[in-house]
């Protein structure tokens, strides 16, 4: 089976403009991406999808292979499905293009996971909620699933209800990596943006409300993306504490 990683990457971003260009530790955020994507042993070709010339002649420069898409487009998932008219594969990948401390053994569990169960049309990742700020916030995107860990709903109310927060419940923090078959792809692009999408300002609630399945895959990998100035630093902070702690410590030389 084919799979394609797409990182759609846009200049235009609202809170912040031009951060896929932003520098990190002296290179640019969508290469922190993609050499994380590439790091991934399950896929078989990595793809910028962007509209602008600046990102494109960035990527070229790192060796990426890059496809220009229309400025139209309202979201990454329309992006990647333009990359599919281009580029066939069974397996679409969707990476954010503002997470640059991104898991490549959490996308192969995902593609792993797509892999072994052909049947399921898209999946997606998330992770335990340790703290009730995390559980609470709005910026924070929850998920509920089913028995077979299907979702049942994504919010940013806290979800599911308590009367008070109590971490020894299974609550699940939702992680924007998508895998899309290629019919699935074709299908939720096709949809128009439905009432609980609009509601919630989540595209994924689209497809839950036209009947399409979204298995969720348990994760340990955190996401630290960036979504404004301030998180830059946060990134930076990240990769310091990861450089100390895989380092290897000097043995003393004890003195006789």
């Amino acid at each position: 089976m084919k799979s394609v990683i797409v990182i759609p990457a846009r200049y235009g971003s609202t809170r912040f403009p031009g951060k896929s260009l932003a520098r990190i530790q002296g290179r640019p955020m969508i290469q922190w991406v993609w050499e994380a994507a590439s790091r991934s042993r399950l896929t078989e070709q990595i793809v910028i999808a962007t509209d602008d010339d600046r990102i494109a002649d960035t990527a070229a420069k790192f060796g990426a292979d890059v496809v220009m898409t229309k400025k139209s487009h309202r979201s990454g998932t329309d992006r990647m499905a333009e990359v599919a008219d281009k580029i066939s594969a069974q397996l679409y990948v969707n990476v954010q293009g503002d997470e640059p401390l991104l898991s490549a053994p959490a996308v192969d569990d995902l593609i792993r996971s797509m892999m072994e169960n052909p049947r399921i049309p898209i999946g997606t990742l998330a992770h335990r909620i340790e703290s009730e700020a995390e559980w609470s916030s709005p910026e924070v995107v929850k998920v509920v699933c089913n028995r077979h860990r299907q979702a049942l709903y994504f919010s940013r109310s806290p979800l599911p209800f308590q009367r008070a927060f109590d971490p020894k419940t299974r609550l699940l923090r939702h992680v924007g990596l998508y895998a899309f078959r290629a019919q699935s792809l074709a299908t939720f692009v096709s949809l128009k943006p439905s009432a609980l999408e609009i509601a919630e300002n989540l595209e994924q609630l689209r497809a839950l409300e036209n009947g399409l399945v979204i298995q969720v895959i348990e994760t340990k990998y955190r996401c630290l993306g960036v979504d404004t100035p301030a998180d830059l630093a946060r990134v930076e902070k990240a990769l310091r504490q990861q450089a100390r702690t895989s380092s290897p410590r000097k043995k003393r030389i004890r003195k006789t």
